[in-house]
């Protein structure tokens, strides 16, 4: 069962090299590294726990950071 979370995780990282569309890309990647933490978690490795909460918040960053600059840049079309 353990290991069963480790190999998922590992799939669906591998796979996400499959994504193109970027956003998408980082949130597998996220999911991903979460299962590496309930797998480090499982196996009461601190190094593979620490290791994945780091990419899960810089996944997150920059998924909500870029938005947020998409939506600030495109002019807003308003009906004066």
């Amino acid at each position: 069962m353990i290991e069963a979370v480790g190999w998922l995780a590992t799939a669906i990282f591998a796979g996400s090299y499959f994504i193109d569309n970027r956003s998408i890309l980082q949130l597998i990647q996220a999911c991903s590294a979460g299962l590496w933490v309930l797998y480090g978690i499982f196996i009461d490795s601190s190094p593979v726990i620490v290791a994945n909460c780091i990419i899960i918040t810089i996944a997150i960053m920059t998924t909500v950071t870029r938005r947020y600059r998409k939506r600030k840049s495109t002019p807003s079309l308003r009906m004066t």
